[in-house]
């Protein structure tokens, strides 16, 4: 038997001895679980590696020579047990489970089983899908609909109850006889109830009351676990929440927000407990500035929750959960070591139960949680209560609805690049001897200023001298070719004592062209013109790269 102790401090038992192996296999499991479980800090972990043994056990004990302990274990035997998990995610995750504890065992820790057991696994493509925006609005558009629904009728009657505790109802009014029930329903959970004589209870104003639905009783003041389910659905597509972090969820907490008076913002400490040892918390600071803010949907909740929570704290619990839900029955059971207990007929988070009925009570198909957060990951473009690595593997990279959006910035990015390109390219003309019809500038002649790329605005050419070897009107000839070669072999010495950020940001498409411009010259003609650089080259040069002649 082997004993794991949750975080809550609560103990789980595993007896090893219903595995259908060897005992002395089972004495052998029990210790490799055993030391591997002081690590653990969850039932849940425990309870996956312990479904993962059970499978591995029955696996061992349905063949013909069934090992007596694991260190009668063979290469074959582990080879078999491969073959038959490889080729399914569900399969893969069990070897992903049993293998380190096998390993843990020191007769499987060297030789050609470990080996065997080491072996790399294939990595398991994710099958979830974020949302398409159709299905993400109808998902919201039905969570909305219920909550705010709760919300109003919420708000309603505590409007009714706070006039009826500050004596502003007339008495013996039907208000004030609802009033009246409703300060008993915020003591106590429950409107009364009056027993009948077959033994079983009946609300005691029903008629008074509208009904014997819970919107007509209890949901007056309190959210039913659907509705809960519905906020939380909410708070996920809007902060990318995990469905775990609802059962630990704190009441948020207020901070003075600077220079406003009418915004309030506050501090959520948000617990995942898969992000391992010092990692489990992160605090999130929201504002609410008014409708449509994120910090709205944290005020509505907390206004939907108060007299849950009044009632869990009246109930002498310590609990100071933000999720809190009126049970339907009272009376069953807290069976989930996992979750929050539950506090008189008050219950905190979100089962996947709850995630489940809600989603088939409204025909949607499946939880929503992981698709809702999916979608909200990579509608944010950032990580989110996960590592950066995470964010890439897990999120962004196998959502195909993300390959398909960056299709769209890939093509841009890929024609960007190629405008880019163009524009460091010589895109003047090259040509053999002057004409007198264009006008002579320091680096070429140009042959219409008027339609420029870079106008002054008075009907010119408002560009840097540099410029005019990026402008379809330049055109040069050998005149021009010993003034560019000593321009582009001053531009690469300034590269040897300019940081190299500096001559990038200022003369690199400059360079560029030149480089272009030289092959379309010609090497050895760029090389013969070097060596016809007079004094008044030398000097133009100087000036233009001082900027003394910018026009």
């Amino acid at each position: 038997m082997v004993r794991v102790v949750n975080k809550a401090g609560l103990g789980k038992d595993y007896d090893f001895a219903t595995l259908p192996v060897a005992e002395p296999m089972q004495r052998s499991l029990a210790e490799v679980f055993a030391a591997r479980s002081v690590r653990w800090t969850s039932h849940e972990t425990a309870q996956s590696y312990w479904v993962a043994l059970l499978a591995f056990a029955r696996f061992v004990s349905a063949m013909e020579d069934a090992p007596e302990d694991l260190g009668d274990l063979t290469v074959a035997m582990v080879k078999r047990w491969r073959v038959k998990n490889i080729s399914t995610s569900g399969g893969r995750s069990t070897m992903r489970h049993v293998r380190p504890l096998l390993k843990l065992d020191p007769r499987l820790a060297t030789g050609p089983v470990a080996e065997e057991l080491v072996r790399r696994l294939p990595a398991s493509e994710s099958t979830r899908q974020s949302y398409e925006e159709g299905e993400r609005e109808q998902v919201v558009l039905v969570a909305q609909r219920q909550f705010r629904s709760a919300l109003l009728r919420i708000r309603e009657n505590t409007v009714l109850l706070e006039t009826w505790r500050r004596g502003e109802q007339r008495e013996g009014s039907r208000d004030w006889r609802i009033g009246k029930v409703l300060d008993h329903l915020a003591q106590t959970g429950s409107v009364p109830h009056t027993r009948m004589p077959g033994g079983s209870l009946h609300p005691t104003h029903r008629t008074l009351l509208g009904g014997s639905g819970y919107t007509k009783l209890w949901g007056r003041l309190f959210l039913s676990r659907a509705e809960l389910t519905a906020l939380a659905v909410l708070l996920t597509d809007r902060f990318g929440w995990n469905l775990g972090v609802y059962d630990r969820l704190p009441v948020p907490t207020t901070a003075p927000s600077a220079g406003q008076t009418t915004s309030v913002t506050y501090q959520i400490q948000v617990e995942k407990r898969r992000q391992g040892g010092g990692l489990w918390f992160s605090t999130e600071n929201v504002t609410d500035t008014g409708a449509g803010s994120p910090g709205r949907l944290i005020t509505q909740a907390l206004e939907a929750t108060a007299w849950g929570r009044a009632l869990a704290a009246r109930l002498g619990s310590s609990t100071d959960l933000l999720m809190v839900a009126r049970r339907r029955y009272p009376d069953r059971l807290h069976r989930n070591t996992e979750r929050p207990s539950h506090v008189g007929p008050l219950s905190f988070g979100i089962s996947n139960g709850d995630a489940q009925n809600w989603a088939a009570s409204h025909g949607l198909g499946g939880s929503p949680f992981q698709r809702t957060r999916r979608t909200t990951v990579t509608r944010e473009g950032r990580p989110l209560q996960h590592t950066p690595g995470t964010h890439q593997s897990v999120y962004v990279l196998p959502d195909q609805r993300v390959r398909r959006e960056s299709q769209s910035v890939f093509e841009a990015g890929a024609r960007e690049a190629l405008e880019q390109a163009r524009a460091t390219v010589f895109a003047g003309h090259v040509a053999d001897k002057p004409d007198a019809g264009h006008e002579q500038t320091l680096v070429a002649d140009c042959a219409d200023e008027t339609t420029s790329p870079w106008p002054d605005g008075e009907g010119g050419c408002g560009a840097d001298f540099l410029l005019c070897l990026g402008c379809r009107n330049a055109h040069v000839h050998p005149g021009h070719h010993p003034r560019l070669a000593h321009l582009h072999q001053e531009l690469q010495s300034l590269r040897s004592v300019l940081p190299d950020l500096a001559w990038r940001e200022r003369w690199s498409d400059h360079a560029l062209r030149l480089e272009d411009l030289r092959e379309k010259v010609g090497p050895a003609a760029w090389s013969a013109a070097r060596t016809q650089v007079g004094d008044a080259d030398r000097a133009l040069v100087r000036l233009l790269l001082k900027g003394d002649l910018t026009p």
